[in-house]
């Protein structure tokens, strides 16, 4: 007889979701959760903390996990971990992995009946799935916030440099009144600026570490004032246009295609709905079947369909603009 277990898998698989985020409130504060209106740059100078070694933590921060890269398995999550800008050093990430996973094997060993051995392989799957999925949704989370505010930040410098602020400045101010995730970012470009380091260059290396198109357009408009002159309010002025246009149909292009992509999601997710529906409706349903020796191959099979027909549809509707 199939069990409800599944669903207790996927009651499971929450939970430990909302314990790798409940942890890391805990340990870093509100301010890393990037929805308060100080950011996070401004909140540890209010504390004390001093303006080199602020910057040389963020720094550490939003470099650590590219230069991890070597370490097995975290390879895979270093490039969303950087765009995340997650504040666990990827040894504290391997650890949290290592902690849920145990979470949900203890969970597993009390809601359910199976094997040691298989729960250990699902606790396993959850600690490293979960934790990649966790690091995956606040990346994308960080990125449409970065484009989104990004527009209304050089409209900012636009004003600064209009009534005389050198761009220095206007990046600064940006760094004071735009909320995280930019603010911090515009922040710690102020500061390597102030000790030095040539604003283009380090617009350029934020634009790259990010991978952000518009942020590129921005450094290379920059990178051009600086070396051929010109009315720099005026160039920024046309690419918070352009940077507008493009946030729009970005946003035009993903209503089109949220049909498409709620489509393929429906039709991959119904049948196992369907599965664990019937079997809390009629547990005995399958039972004749189960005895048959294609029932596993069958099943391998209807699995792997499901998965093509999610990778194809999010090929069809993935629109580049």
């Amino acid at each position: 007889m199939i069990s409800a277990e599944p669903l207790i898998y996927v009651i499971i698989f929450v939970a430990v979701l909302a314990l790798v985020q409940g942890a890391y409130l805990v340990i870093f504060g509100k301010s890393i959760s990037m929805d308060g209106k100080v950011n996070r740059r401004l909140d540890m100078l209010d504390k004390g903390g001093n303006r080199e070694q602020v910057l040389d933590q963020l720094r550490k921060e939003m470099t650590q996990h590219m230069k991890s890269q070597s370490i097995p398995i975290y390879s895979l999550l270093a490039n969303k971990a950087q765009k995340a800008n997650i504040a666990f050093t990827p040894a504290q990430i391997i650890l949290v992995m290592i902690l849920v996973s145990a979470a949900a094997f203890v969970m597993l060993t009390v809601m359910t009946d199976v094997s040691v051995a298989v729960r250990a392989l699902v606790a396993v799957l959850m600690g490293v799935g979960g934790v990649y999925t966790w690091i995956s949704r606040k990346a994308k989370k960080r990125m449409d916030m970065i484009a989104e505010q990004l527009p209304e930040a050089v409209e900012l410098m636009v004003r600064s440099l209009r009534v005389g602020h050198p761009f220095s400045s206007a990046v600064a101010i940006v760094a004071r009144e735009v909320p995280d995730p930019l603010g911090t970012e515009m922040g710690m470009i102020s500061d390597e600026a102030a000790y030095g380091r040539d604003m283009g260059e380090t617009l350029k290396a934020m634009a790259e570490r990010l991978d952000i198109q518009d942020l590129r357009f921005l450094a290379v408009a920059v990178t051009i004032q600086q070396t051929s002159g010109g009315n720099l309010a005026e160039i920024l002025d046309g690419l918070a246009k352009v940077i507008r246009a493009r946030f729009r149909l970005f946003r035009r292009v993903a209503a089109i295609t949220a049909e498409a992509k709620w489509s393929g999601k429906l039709l991959s997710g119904f049948p196992v709905l369907a599965l664990i529906g019937i079997n809390l409706v009629q547990p005995d349903y399958f039972d004749e079947v189960m005895e048959s020796p294609l029932f596993i191959p069958a099943v391998l099979v209807v699995a792997a369909f499901l998965v093509i027909n999610l990778i194809v549809m999010r090929a069809l509707v993935d629109i580049k603009v």
